[in-house]
């Protein structure tokens, strides 16, 4: 029985949150990887474009939810995520016009390319705040739990309970499903053919007639895409907080560079190895412990190895192991 108690409460705090904010970093992660591949830079205006599609969502869930308008027991979030996909499509494009094809033009240094968008990156940041304002907002409605944690422990006998909150079932569903749709679209139509060839040899596929506008403006479409369904589970899952999105842009990279940057499957393996680093190291296993091991060896500590403040501490420290003892990722992908 004991042992089973051990079992649900790892689920509980570990297993459950980890997957769900291991989907979360690959949404992100493949964002990340996507531009990498096809416009050879690190684009560090990412998280921040995760926060501007969150954002745009949420007017539009609170216009929604003023109207009356509800999902019934599902978040609001969901019928508004569409209106704010399209809204950080078209800003993405904006920022693309205005900043980037220029020094695309140019045929700069990729890292020329990446001090731009840590401007892009502030820009971006003070304008979700100036619109929303800097104070975390709460845009979840509907019901909150599939499972709660008093009718597990009544319907099994056990001591521990397991809680599993709608917003995580959500998130996984939703991005196993954009997953799916996306790889359709890299490895059966035309355009997502054309991306990958231009990824794999940009000169060979212009001179096979492959229009590189064409490309890129997919390819910022995706991006947007999904960012901005990243931040909305994201901020589903947790809360809407305006400056997380710029702490969230270490995980989501260091998941891209573990997976091994440009390889959309790397980012996706990416993404669970540094959530499940994250939550497991910063995880205190003192009642774990208690249950599997004999009374008199119970531990009087924590047992945590980092305390939760230091967690995004973790990605950085997987980020730097990574870069120095293989670069390329666990799937090979190109070097930074």
């Amino acid at each position: 029985m004991d042992f089973l108690n051990a079992i649900v409460l790892f689920a509980n705090f570990v297993i459950i949150p980890a997957t769900a904010y291991g989907a979360q970093l690959a949404l992100g992660a493949l964002g990340v990887t996507l531009i990498y591949s096809i416009l050879r830079f690190a684009n560090f205006a990412h998280g921040e474009l995760m926060a501007f599609g969150a954002m745009g969502t949420i007017l539009v869930t609170w216009l929604f939810q003023s109207q009356g308008i509800g999902f019934g027991p599902l978040p609001t979030a969901l019928l508004a995520l569409p209106i704010g996909i399209v809204l950080t499509v078209v800003f993405a494009l904006l920022t693309d016009m205005s900043v980037y094809r220029f020094y695309r033009r140019q045929r700069v240094d990729p890292i020329i390319m990446a001090i731009a968008s840590v401007g892009v990156m502030f820009v971006m940041g003070g304008l979700v705040r100036f619109i929303i304002g800097p104070d975390d907002q709460n845009f979840f409605d509907g019901m909150r739990f599939l499972i709660r944690a008093g009718e597990f422990r009544n319907m099994t006998g056990l001591d521990e309970g397991l809680a599993i909150k709608l917003t995580q079932v959500i998130t996984v569903v939703v991005a196993l499903i954009v997953v799916v749709v996306l790889f359709w679209f890299l490895q059966t139509t035309r355009s997502g053919k054309a991306m990958r060839a231009y990824s794999d040899n940009e000169d060979l596929a212009l001179l096979s007639g492959i229009d590189p506008d064409r490309v890129v403006m997919t390819a910022w479409v995706i991006t947007a895409i999904l960012a901005t369904i990243a931040g909305v589970l994201y901020g589903l899952d947790k809360t809407f907080k305006p400056f997380i999105y710029m702490q969230l842009l270490l995980p989501v990279f260091a998941s891209a560079i573990v997976g091994g940057i440009g390889q959309p499957v790397g980012a996706i393996l990416g993404g669970f190895v540094v959530a499940f680093s994250e939550v497991t190291i910063t995880y205190a296993y003192k009642k774990f412990l208690a249950y599997l091991l004999p009374q008199q060896w119970a531990p009087d500590g924590l047992v945590q190895l980092l305390s939760t403040d230091y967690k995004f501490a973790i990605s950085f420290i997987i980020l730097v192991l990574v870069l120095l003892i293989r670069p390329t990722g666990i799937i090979r992908g190109k070097v930074l």
